[in-house]
């Protein structure tokens, strides 16, 4: 049984090869992460309690010696060794933004959101591992920038003059630079990647730098592109399968809200494998390019009024049967494990947004922090989902569980027994998410990262405690 605190564990094996060139920075930082997993909050002076300490923490933060670039780097570098002996691991990459406070408008941030909001901030594409079982393994890539003023014009003439520039000068850039370094990593270790992107990364720059990556790469369409068809001057993808006779077909519950109807929808499945005709926009030159096509289209459950369901799905993987379309459909599906990353990293966990930093560097530093903390809280809920039986020993250490028992039998129910052993993962996240306010079911579902993190807080304030008086 592991010993001690885990969020130091957890901070040495996150942090500990930071090349800060000096082993006095890379000890600060990596007690800084295991008081950020300990106390997580965006602003430093909720999660450092003593003066000494938080004034070692904003000197750190804001010195010139401590490359942004060079954490980001050891925290991508120890998610690409946690994906060494799989299969494969699923690569999340999205972008997200953050919004900061900057009132005076004095601060080298950049517009965020719509222009009329006239919000500042940074924006950020980052790359999540996620396992084959879906459970988040951290962070493989974060690439962040400010974007300038707003340029004069209308939003179709502004559209118009981005997608003339070279994609030197476009944010296209900054994809393309994630899926890069995600590269290196993954490549470094021998480990294999399965990208998963949303529509916006749907564009011949991008397509083409996974391609040259040699890994596999799943794009969601957001155009009914042309193909190249014998015979036929032009031809469009979806009328393309249209004609195509399905491979198969399966059922998913479908949740209700506000805009869509509670049911069980059918899903038909067909696939191809086509030659894209890709512009790119800077040059109007027509590239081609070969890719499969598993598309999933929801026929005959459809309610009135709605939309059916529509997945159009750009890979590389290979697709020889229903099967093969499935994994490249449930793939896609975990891209979603990046959204619920943005949620904790944003406000659910961590509010990294709360931050009062006031430089450009300083946020990245902290909010890069953050982010390995906030994909730890998410590991931890999948975990109990994904993997149950395991022992709670493989995130927790003795000193937490000792601790999480111990609270957990002060507010058990007159019914519950709790046992002296080690609970398995499952049980130890369901007792931590009571201790940070789940109340089962009434709560809307299994326990969330959020109560999670409230109880984990608990949890190992409760430790640190005991230790700092000798009980442990």
């Amino acid at each position: 049984m592991r010993t001690g605190s885990a969020a130091e564990a957890w901070a040495l094996e996150e942090f500990g090869d930071t090349a800060l060139g000096d082993a006095r920075r890379t000890a600060r930082l990596v007690k800084m992460a295991a008081r950020a997993a300990e106390n997580p909050n965006g602003k430093l002076s909720r999660v450092f309690s003593s003066a000494r300490e938080l004034d070692g923490a904003y000197d750190f933060i804001e010195s010139e010696h401590v490359s942004p670039l060079a954490i980001e780097e050891a925290q991508g570098g120890a998610t690409a060794r946690r994906c060494v002996g799989l299969a494969y691991v699923r690569v999340a990459v999205d972008g997200s933004s953050l919004r900061l406070a900057d009132h005076e408008r004095d601060k080298d941030f950049g517009r965020v959101g719509t222009t009329k909001a006239g919000a500042r901030g940074l924006k950020v594409i980052s790359a999540l591992a996620v396992d084959p079982g879906g459970v988040t393994l951290g962070l493989l890539s974060q690439v962040w920038w400010a974007r300038g003023e707003a340029r004069s014009g209308s939003a179709k003439i502004r559209r118009k003059r981005r997608a003339q520039l070279p994609t030197e000068q476009k944010e296209t850039r900054h994809w393309i630079e994630a899926i890069e370094r995600t590269t290196q990593r993954l490549d470094a270790v021998g480990a294999h990647g399965w990208f998963q992107l949303d529509r916006e990364a749907d564009a011949w720059p991008i397509l083409s730098a996974l391609r040259a990556t040699k890994h596999l790469f799943t794009v969601r369409s957001s155009w009914d592109r042309a193909v190249e068809a014998t015979g036929r001057d032009k031809q469009y993808l979806r009328a393309h399968l249209a004609e195509q006779r399905p491979i198969g077909s399966y059922e998913i519950d479908v949740p209700g809200n506000a805009k869509r109807t509670a049911r069980r929808a059918r899903m038909v499945m067909r696939a191809a494998e086509v030659t894209l005709r890709l512009r790119d926009r800077s040059t109007s030159k027509i590239h081609g390019f070969d890719v499969r096509v598993v598309w999933v289209r929801e026929e005959g459950t459809t309610p009135k009024g709605e939309k059916p369901l529509d997945w159009l799905l750009l890979t590389n993987a290979p697709v020889a049967s229903f099967a093969d379309g499935r994994e490249v459909v449930l793939g896609y599906a975990s891209r979603w494990r990046i959204e619920d990353f943005h949620r904790a990293w944003k406000s659910g966990v961590c509010n990294v947004e709360d931050t009062q930093l006031r430089s450009r560097a300083a946020v990245i530093r902290w909010a890069t922090i953050q982010a390995a903390v906030a994909a730890r809280a998410e590991r931890i809920k999948l975990l109990a989902r994904g993997a149950p039986e395991r022992p709670a020993t493989d995130e927790l250490g003795e000193d937490e569980i000792r601790v999480l028992i111990a609270l957990k039998r002060q507010q058990k129910k007159r019914t519950e027994t709790v046992p002296d052993g080690v609970p398995t993962i499952a049980q130890a996240t369901l007792w931590l998410a009571e201790l940070g306010g789940y109340t089962g079911k009434s709560s809307g579902g299994p326990p969330g990262s959020t109560t999670i993190g409230r109880g984990l807080e608990r949890v190992l304030h409760g430790a640190a405690a005991l230790r700092a008086f000798g009980v442990f």
